[in-house]
């Protein structure tokens, strides 16, 4: 069965699929396959500086990812063309890993944790897709202590992704974690236990 997991900046994605890691669910993270792709040597990191110049290098040659991301951040034309460059390989990596996964576990649940699959229209590519949430407080606060970003830059960075109410049209699952852990982890076990029974009783796939 494969699973969509998205959610905007600073929502706890990563936390909440920890949590679906814990009770037996398989899962592959875009941003860990984005770092590899951006390593120096790859094909799209030459394609990322040659795009962009090589003033996103730091001095070992390795993409500065606050210089990109500053750069992407504020300008939508920008943003797309990074787009453009990274998102076809991160989608081709998913497709690839999903396939060994089901290869290997038949009966799993395969989860891909990206923050743009609504964006970019890749959602329907799964049989069920689980958003997760928080209060607009609660993100800005999150991502002010992780990062050390100005409220500026906080506010661009929200700003560039899709509202969180709009995600949340497009979920079978909605996972608000605005409040303690607890609180999420039981709503992780709820949607767990649905896509069990989900995957269990049908051979169909809700997403064509």
């Amino acid at each position: 069965m494969r699973v969509g997991l998205t959610g905007g900046i600073a929502t706890g994605k990563s936390t909440v699929g920890m949590m679906f890691i814990e009770l037996g669910c398989h899962l592959i993270d875009a941003d860990r396959i984005t770092h590899g792709l951006l390593r120096p040597g790859q094909p799209v990191y030459s394609a990322v500086v040659e795009a962009f110049g090589e003033h996103i290098l730091s001095s070992d040659r390795t993409i500065n990812r606050k210089i990109l991301g500053e750069i992407v951040f504020n300008d939508p034309q920008a943003r797309s063309k990074l787009n453009g460059l990274v998102h076809p390989a991160v989608i081709q990596r998913q497709r690839e890993w999903l396939s060994e996964m089901e290869a290997k576990d038949p009966a799993g649940i395969g989860i891909v944790d990206a923050a743009l699959m609504i964006e970019v229209g890749t959602y329907k590519n799964y049989d069920k897709v689980i958003v997760v949430t928080c209060r607009p407080e609660v993100q800005k606060q999150r991502l002010r202590a992780r990062s050390g970003l100005s409220k500026e830059e906080i506010e661009a960075r929200i700003r560039s992704q899709m509202p969180l109410e709009e995600k949340a049209k497009h979920a079978d699952f909605v996972v608000d974690n605005s409040g303690y852990l607890a609180e999420t982890r039981s709503q992780v076990a709820e949607v767990n236990s649905r896509l069990r029974e989900f995957a269990a009783n049908t051979s169909g796939k809700r997403r064509p």
